[in-house]
């Protein structure tokens, strides 16, 4: 048995279960044996390799944890992961071979917007339950046309108004401008940030979009420098945000930088990129810097337990890791709620049950609904600082 089984498991069970589903009880009709089938469609490479290499390690620990704590009785969970190269079109061939398969419960999709708007239709039309970890609206919306489809991931809104409250607590603070990636999240973000900015007396610069693609931020730097910002929103993928603050700092920026929650990368921050990022203060999730953080709940002591074992497991953390995890503790408890076929697990009483989840997951509160499919909760959203290399919960 390795250290981290050995060091864990016996806490195992109660951290799963504190994750779990409440208000609700597991069928007594549920079958022993069998599999829990589940198919995952990652960036692993391409643009988007980081986060989708970092969702894979969260999946297959997961995996691991649900497997061995034994809550499935006789039943395991199987997982297999495919490479969609950060590509819409190959990314639809692996919904479409996951789809045909009778056996396979459920998909889980990476972090590309287009992708998963793209599989969208056919995830409907072959009635599969995904779960998309991609932060775009439209992922998730028009639920009428996104049954099947449900969002793990923070939305623009919510990130906005966090962001956007922070600033009005900051008096020195009279003149924002914001960076942000010309992509559906990114136009997301900026429309969410002109209406929560708008309901302020703060004066805006105009807004600077970037390409996704882009590593060359002297333009768009410079014109909110000349601009005389007090403070810079960024809101873009973790390597560019890194990049900006980079290119803040050689123009001797003195103003503050704030990153969204795409900026929420490696949980340790080094070299140039690091030190230029130093102050900077980013809105995410608690379960990042958990290890600040004082356990009073079962919920806090299971993502304390998370955040120690994928550390003791990979050397590090990933800040969006805990969304992979969440989405896999979601499906396999409404897996086992839901009817089974010869087959395998029924995936409209999956879906059904999906719709109505409720869970303290990793990440924070989720809540899904009939109207929501987007669940995480804007309680879930905490503000944190890059202090000495690293992100630690702000004062």
């Amino acid at each position: 048995m390795t250290p981290i089984r050995s060091a864990t498991l016996t806490v195992l069970a109660s951290a799963i279960l504190a994750t779990s589903l409440t208000g609700c009880q597991f069928s007594s009709e549920q079958q022993d044996t069998g599999e829990i089938v589940v198919r995952a469609d990652l960036e692993l490479s391409g643009a988007s390799a980081p986060v989708g290499e970092a969702y894979k390690r969260a999946l297959e620990l997961k995996v691991e944890q649900i497997n061995e704590s034994g809550v499935l009785g006789g039943r395991k969970l199987s997982l297999t992961v495919k490479d969609n190269r950060s590509d819409p079109n190959e990314s639809l061939r692996n919904i479409g071979e996951f789809a045909a398969d009778p056996t396979v419960s459920a998909i889980i999709m990476g972090s590309c917007d287009a992708c998963a708007v793209a599989a969208a239709k056919p995830i409907n039309e072959k009635k599969i339950p995904t779960i998309a970890l991609a932060a775009a609206n439209n992922v998730a919306t028009p639920v009428a046309d996104r049954r099947y489809v449900f969002k793990l991931a923070p939305n623009a809104a919510d990130s906005a108004s966090a962001l956007v409250s922070e600033l009005r607590l900051r008096p020195a603070i009279k003149k924002v401008g914001v960076l942000y990636t010309d992509d559906a999240y990114g136009r997301d973000g900026q429309s969410a940030l002109a209406y929560e900015l708008g309901k302020t007396k703060l004066k805006t610069a105009p807004p600077q979009p970037i390409k996704p693609t882009d590593t060359d931020f002297t333009g768009p730097v410079t014109a909110m420098i000349e601009a005389k910002v007090d403070a810079i929103i960024v809101w873009t993928n973790a390597e560019q945000s890194v990049l900006a603050a980079t290119q803040a700092r050689a123009d001797n920026y003195q103003g503050q930088l704030f990153f969204d929650a795409g900026a929420a990368g490696d949980l340790f921050l080094e070299g140039a990129g690091g030190q230029a990022a130093e102050n900077t203060t980013m809105v995410f999730s608690q379960t990042m810097v958990i290890d600040d953080v004082i356990a009073t709940t079962p919920a806090k002591a299971a993502r304390k337990q998370w955040f120690r074992d994928y550390t003791a497991r990979f050397g590090g953390y990933y800040g969006s890791s805990s969304f992979a995890a969440d989405a896999l503790q979601l499906i396999t408890d409404a897996a086992v709620r839901a009817d089974s076929t010869s087959d395998g697990v029924n995936r409209d009483g999956l879906r059904d049950v999906l719709e109505t989840s409720q869970m303290d997951g990793l990440s924070g509160p989720i809540r899904m609904t009939p109207d929501n499919h987007s669940g995480l909760m804007p309680q879930a959203l905490s503000m944190l600082v890059a202090r000495g290399g690293r992100w630690r919960l702000a004062s």
